[in-house]
């Protein structure tokens, strides 16, 4: 263990971090006179349900909620998520093979230290959600980007380009279906594909699936269903009812790996908060109408965004990924979000996506409600060159 002051791997690889991932000006942005509209943060404009936000328990019906629980999920909630995925995401789970994590974030960081060793590589489709390779890197292994979305059209392709890029080292392949920042739903026929691959080449699958509930013409399907005895799938109450602050995700996996996922968990954050986990538990049991309502709600928003920017609609999740490479000037990408920032705009660079996305931007169309969305989008409709 390398002495204070001195050089460390780990210290490395926490230098080597951005600070933000989301926005490179988020320092003005609180310094600017008029409207911002801040649609480079995944989050939702829509209140959450009705006792869906932590403030709704009533300590009377809930004495406990200052108190430590159980470090694994408390046991209504997790029983709820065995009959939702089951149910829902067709996967034959049991009690044992689920982790309830702070948040889906806190659940990849301890599924990758239960799954990579130090030097040991993830292989990362790309674009990506933006805080996944910081993640590999904390744990000091080596995030591996495959440039994917936008570029694979067919399942021979989409093989053969992961193929191509396993190395000796490679222990994981990590994919997002609904994904952040694209917007593309992976078909079935892809991840049967995966899951064969995956088998064939000995590789876990980590399946990011929070957007899971905002898929619009298209079908989501969960690998654990195909690979269950490899694949470790992780969800999100903050992006399925809109409940973000509460901090509750949760890991399902084969029951040897969320062993030491727990172990993980409970060594870095203890325990999802418990007031968090009794709103999971409420939204699990009262909040499918305010999801169906939000996915109609998404749909046509981004539907629209789509309309104004001249780009294919999203098939889910509640992002856009733009190439604005043929607008840039000689001040580059930051150039281009500074002219935006004047207009109020805010976006997240395409680079904390992947390294081959550094003329790209990722808007959240649903970060703001939708008469300032519009508004934002015709800004931007003007800085790309559209007539709106």
């Amino acid at each position: 263990m390398p002495r204070p002051g001195a050089p460390s791997p780990a210290a490395a690889a926490v230098a080597a971090m951005p600070s933000s991932v989301y926005s490179p000006l988020a320092d003005r942005v609180g310094a600017r006179e008029g409207p911002v509209y801040a649609l480079n943060v995944g989050d939702t404009w829509m209140e959450p349900f009705e006792g869906g936000r932590m403030e709704d328990l009533r300590v009377a019906e809930h004495p406990g909620l200052h108190r430590y629980c159980e470090t694994g999920g408390i046991p209504p909630l997790v029983d709820a998520i065995v009959e939702k995925v089951r149910a829902k995401n067709a996967l034959a789970c049991e009690r044992s093979e689920v982790l309830v994590t702070a948040g889906a974030t806190g659940g990849l960081a301890c599924a990758v230290s239960a799954l990579v060793d130090p030097g040991e590589e993830v292989l990362i489709l790309a674009p990506f959600w933006p805080l996944i390779r910081g993640i590999v890197q904390s744990q000091r292994g080596v995030a591996v980007e495959l440039p994917f979305y936008d570029r694979v059209h067919s399942v021979a392709d989409a093989v053969e380009a992961i193929e191509s890029s396993l190395g000796e080292r490679s222990v994981a392949l990590y994919l997002c279906t609904p994904s952040n920042p694209t917007g593309r739903v992976l078909p079935r026929v892809w991840l049967e594909a995966m899951a064969e691959l995956a088998r064939r080449r000995d590789f876990w699958l980590l399946s990011d699936e929070v957007y899971e509930d905002y898929v619009y013409d298209a079908e989501h399907v969960s690998l654990g269903t195909l690979a269950p005895e490899r694949t470790v799938s992780v969800f999100s109450f903050s992006k399925a009812y809109g409940t973000a602050g509460n901090r509750v995700g949760y890991l399902v996996g084969p029951e040897a790996v969320i062993h030491q996922a727990h172990k993980v968990s409970v060594h870095s954050v203890y325990h999802a908060p418990h007031a968090g986990q009794l709103a999971a538990l409420r939204a699990l049991q009262r909040g499918q109408p305010w999801v169906d309502e939000a996915r109609d709600a998404y749909r046509q928003v981004g539907e629209d965004a789509a309309r104004v920017l001249g780009v294919p609609a999203p098939e889910g999740s509640c992002f856009l990924f733009l190439d604005v490479r043929p607008v840039l000037d000689e001040r580059g990408l930051l150039g281009f979000l500074e002219d935006c920032l004047e207009d109020g705009v805010v976006l997240s660079p395409g680079a904390s996506s992947g390294s081959d996305y550094e003329g790209w931007v990722r808007l959240c169309y649903t970060a703001v409600p939708p008469d300032e969305a519009a508004a934002a989008l015709r800004h931007l409709a003007r800085r790309l060159g559209r007539q709106v």
